[in-house]
């Protein structure tokens, strides 16, 4: 099938903040045809997807959530995705439509190969978008609009079910963009993994120093925007790490290296630190500039 029209059954596993989100994103769209299975390993969490609206029903197992399901979205923390595509791989409709949201997509990529029956086309997604809380609770409708939406299509992958990605992607308000797997990889390394270890950096190397107790009373809205990041969910952030190790560390190594030229030029009292700044600024202004042309 090549069209959400021709869909009848969509299977979401994994009702977090994104699983969620995309569940009330695609009700929103109006595939009032189209009914949303999903799975949770918590009961409270299916049930509370249910209340909400993100999903019709919820299944006792993954098996029973992806049975006759057209389309299945793996919304798990990635490290995850490798056994769930086992347990699923028996189950699934001849013709089904396999995605994941995965923040890192080699290792996905190579699991789906892998584990997947040849009757089944894989097509990698990634969503840029999220918040620094997860959880059902905080899953919103509008959550994707205006985000890029990596899509990474499987060497099996039909044109059918990449056709089928790009109108899901766009009908939740996002913007498709195709990549290789390598290529994403490296990519949001520094854009997307860089900046939650730097913030955990920032909140670690501050608590845990003895002047922190009195310290915190100054904290404001700086300290709060740098720090955001610290509060994602420690399992994803976990996973990313070690399903993109290479790519993390080559960005560690050269903010280290800035980091190491900050220090100097501070320790020398230089003059190029105003200069040094106004550069990250007009980098900074730059690409907010694009930004808002893409919006």
């Amino acid at each position: 099938m090549r069209s959400l029209s021709e869909v009848r059954s969509i299977a979401i596993i994994g009702l977090g903040l994104i699983g969620g989100s995309l569940g009330l994103a695609l009700k929103r769209a109006g595939l009032n045809h189209v009914e949303v299975a999903g799975y949770a390993r918590n009961p409270d969490v299916a049930a509370r997807a249910v209340r909400i609206g993100a999903v019709d029903r919820t299944g006792d197992g993954i098996a029973a959530a992806v049975d006759g399901a057209d389309m299945v979205i793996l919304a798990t923390p990635t490290l995850a995705m490798r056994e769930i595509m086992q347990q699923m791989a028996p189950h699934l409709k001849a013709g089904c439509s396999v995605t994941d949201t995965a923040s890192t997509k080699v290792k996905v990529m190579e699991w789906a190969e892998s584990y997947l029956p040849s009757t089944a086309s894989f097509v990698g997604g990634h969503p840029m978008a999220g918040k620094e809380h997860a959880g059902i609770d905080f899953a919103e409708a509008d959550l994707f609009r205006g985000c890029t939406y990596c899509l990474v299509p499987g060497h099996k992958a039909s044109l059918s079910s990449t056709d089928l990605m790009v109108e899901l992607v766009g009908r939740i308000g996002a913007r498709p963009l195709f990549l290789t797997a390598p290529k994403h990889d490296e990519f949001v390394a520094g854009i997307s993994h860089l900046p939650f270890i730097l913030s955990s950096t920032l909140m670690l190397a501050t608590t845990r120093n003895p002047l922190w107790k009195e310290m915190s009373n100054l904290a404001a809205t700086g300290y709060r925007d740098v720090g955001r990041l610290a509060s994602q969910n420690a399992r994803m952030n976990r996973d990313i790490c070690l399903t993109n190790r290479e790519n993390i560390l080559f960005w560690i190594d050269e903010f280290a290296r800035e980091m190491a030229r900050f220090r100097r030029l501070v320790a020398e009292g230089s003059e190029e630190l105003e200069a040094t700044f106004l550069l990250a600024q007009q980098a900074r202004q730059s690409w907010l500039d694009d930004y808002g042309k893409r919006s």
